[in-house]
């Protein structure tokens, strides 16, 4: 299959490109800048200049191609609403260019999902509509369902190797900057991760076994991992106190990501197995954590 990715010299994207290529995929990736271009044609793919805000680049990529996956997304949470408006004008511009039956995959996450605390988050709970919540990738690829582009939407959780690992990064930040690495109350609260390897294969699962109309897939190798074990993994790391912060003083030391510090989230992924055969089979977030090299 001809496949455009977006995003695709970035974190999960480089592992994907590379799968897909591997399973005998032809693939062209969006890039910005001409290191990413020669990592792609040192991977084997298609060069496609553009970004996420020039639409018509968008839409010139994923133009005549059989599956389009969205993976690009602006992390400046400074910029978080402006984001997550560009994200839905990208969704909707490569929607917009398939032809009827060829496949919009959207990138999504298990935070984005509809549910309340302890509330395990599975594929059939709808996305969160909150206006406190601006990223929205879900409801954007609402228009290409309608013209019947198949549309697959995953579900991402906290993605994870021994360089990053999603909202967690934040966390070792903070924990660099205030010499102590915090965790809200007991730090009971639970945020699922699955391994970036697990997860680029399940990108490729989905691209060559999503059915027709709107599926949603959960990326989730772990239900959830406490909070106060990732605090206390990565004070060891750093060699820094692991340090309860009272939820009503969270602020105080989280600002902005305070919510996302005390939320509870855990996810599952048991349809998305049994329906694509995905087992995950790399080393959990508190494992990867453990070997991640601090200084």
């Amino acid at each position: 299959m001809r496949i455009f990715v977006t995003g695709a010299t970035g974190f999960i994207g480089t592992e994907l490109v590379k799968e897909l290529i591997e399973a005998g995929h032809e693939v062209r990736g969006l890039v910005r800048s001409d290191a990413g271009a020669e990592q792609l044609k040192v991977a084997g793919a298609e060069v496609h200049r553009g970004n996420l805000e020039d639409l018509e680049s968008l839409r010139s990529g994923a133009r005549g191609m059989d599956v389009v996956v969205n993976l690009a997304f602006n992390h400046d949470f400074s910029k978080f609403a402006q984001n997550g408006e560009d994200e839905r004008k990208a969704i909707e511009a490569l929607g917009s260019v398939l032809e009827p039956g060829k496949l919009l995959v959207v990138t999504s996450g298990t935070g984005l999902t509809s549910g309340g605390p302890g509330h395990v988050r599975t594929e059939d709970d709808p996305p969160v509509n909150s206006a406190a919540i601006p990223r929205k990738p879900e409801q954007a690829a609402k228009a290409a369902a309608e013209r019947g582009v198949r549309v697959a939407i995953v579900r991402l959780p906290q993605v994870h190797d021994t360089r990053k690992q999603g909202l967690v990064v934040l966390l070792t930040q903070m924990a660099r900057e205030k010499g102590i690495s915090a965790y809200v109350g007991d730090g009971a609260n639970r945020w699922p991760a699955a391994p970036l390897k697990d997860v680029a294969h399940l990108y490729r699962l989905v691209v060559e076994q999503a059915g027709p109309g709107t599926t949603v897939y959960q990326a989730v190798q772990e239900q959830g991992v406490a909070l106060r074990e990732i605090a206390e993994t990565l004070a060891r790391g750093m060699k820094v106190p692991a340090v309860s912060i009272d939820p009503e003083k969270a602020d105080e030391y989280f600002g902005w990501f305070a919510h996302f510090a005390a939320v509870d989230m855990p996810a599952s992924s048991e349809w998305t197995r049994k329906a694509l055969g995905w087992e995950p089979t790399g080393p959990g977030l508190i494992e990867d954590l453990t070997n991640m090299k601090y200084f």
